[in-house]
């Protein structure tokens, strides 16, 4: 009898042990603080590595839109300005953004530091990681616009006060509690405060630098693209699709916790709707441009997938999978006509990020309250409008003041040559177009 009592109790034992464990797992609805901790922070580290991902796909995506005389300096643009935005978003940018009084307009000119704490949710160290990858992002925007004739040390100074200063003084109005979150403004994941703001900024820049010599005939209309042709279209085309998975992490990564089941619930929707926005661009682009041209126009198509994920940067979470859908279409579109504004007005951007990145990014913001019951259409106008005037006015006068004193373009003569030859002295390519 002992023996067989003996033999009953590990089984019986085990048996009351898991009941108990099953039933504290049942009344627990959340995860300890410091498990939050940790789960929050490596949202932060894996989205954020997303991000800098995309930085490869800028790189890419610029690189294959230029002509082969000008690949190298793209990629020294790109390289560059992404250190440099590291340098400056821990030198005084972040400090400027989430320094700010509430409700207020400016932080400090002070260095980033480390004070993690258990309370906070997450590793300040991952937090600083995450809004750096977003300030190269929106320094990234200004590259490709401006390509082929501007100088390579002019761009990246003023790399160095966007990334350090403009960026984070309008980011902190939102994201760092300033005036515009008091305002009731929303901007989820940066339609307006990454993606406009480096459209703004790149906008001032091309008006002050003109045109790519022979860009336009004497009529004003843009020349058949021989001497501008791209000068990788598969390359481009990696290009977009690494951007596109690197915007999983932008948008997914901008819930800010993955600790509970609503958080897990909550990014497993953004990336939905993120993916199918991006569909829907980039079919918008590619029916519109065959109904009006009679062919399907492929770079309208590419950057159609990127004017859709910005417009549904602002609110990737509130949309139905059909509205987000609808979004990135709308936004596909206004790549395609905006392009064509441009031409109107003798803008040569080279690789349409002003359209993809400016314009669609103020259709997203202002879509906002369509699908998110909480914003409103006045606070989100306020928001447009104060952010891009603000970044517009202050990128102007800071190109204004280069181009006056040591310049910003290159001689004709350069620009001829390719700025492979005069900026890097490195030939991207032996076969030359």
């Amino acid at each position: 009898m002992t023996k067989i009592i003996k033999r009953m109790s590990a089984p019986l034992l085990s048996l009351v042990f898991l009941l108990n464990m099953s039933s504290a797992g049942m009344a627990e609805t959340t995860v300890s603080a410091e498990v939050g901790f940790i789960f929050n922070t490596l949202l932060f580290l894996i989205c954020g590595f997303l991000v800098m991902f995309m930085a490869a796909g800028f790189a890419m995506l610029e690189s294959g839109m230029v002509t082969s005389r000008s690949v190298s300096v793209i990629c020294a643009k790109n390289i560059g300005l992404y250190a440099i935005a590291g340098i400056m978003f821990w030198l005084v940018g972040y400090n400027l953004a989430y320094g700010i009084p509430e409700g207020g307009y400016i932080g400090s000119f002070v260095p980033w530091s480390d004070a993690s704490a258990i309370d906070t949710g997450y590793s300040d160290g991952s937090d600083w990681f995450f809004q750096m990858v977003f300030c190269a992002t929106t320094v990234s925007i200004c590259s490709g616009a401006m390509a082929e004739r501007i100088k390579l040390w002019p761009f990246f100074l003023f790399a160095a006060l966007l990334a350090g200063v403009i960026y984070p003084i309008v980011m902190g109005w939102q994201w760092g509690g300033g005036w515009l979150a008091e305002l009731g403004f929303s901007d989820f994941a940066g339609s307006t405060l990454v993606h406009s703001t480096g459209g703004a900024a790149a906008l001032a820049g091309i008006m002050l630098l003109g045109a790519r010599s022979g860009r336009f005939d004497s009529k004003g209309q843009p020349k058949a693209l021989q001497p501008f042709a791209a000068s990788s279209i598969p390359l481009v085309t990696i290009g977009v699709f690494i951007l596109w998975l690197g915007w999983f992490g932008f948008n997914g990564g901008s819930q800010l916790a993955l600790g509970t089941f609503d958080d897990a619930v909550a990014i497993s929707s953004i990336f939905i709707n993120t993916n199918l926005a991006a569909c829907g661009g980039v079919m918008a682009a590619g029916i519109i441009t065959r109904l009006m041209y009679g062919k399907t126009d492929v770079i309208q198509m590419l950057n159609g997938a990127i004017g859709g994920l910005v417009a549904i940067t602002a609110e990737p979470l509130a949309p139905s999978p059909f509205a987000a859908i609808l979004i990135g279409a709308v936004g596909g579109l206004i790549v395609v006509f905006g392009t064509k504004l441009l031409f109107s007005f003798k803008l040569d951007d080279v690789v349409g990020a002003i359209p993809a990145h400016l314009f669609a990014g103020i259709w997203g913001t202002l879509a906002v309250p369509l699908t998110n019951a909480d914003a409103s259409f006045s606070a989100q106008l306020i928001g447009v409008l104060s952010i891009n005037i603000f970044v517009f006015a202050v990128s102007y006068i800071i190109w204004s003041i280069m181009k006056g004193t040591f310049g910003i373009r290159l001689s004709k003569e350069a620009e001829t040559k390719g700025t492979d030859v005069t900026e890097t002295g490195v030939i991207a390519y032996a076969i030359r177009d």
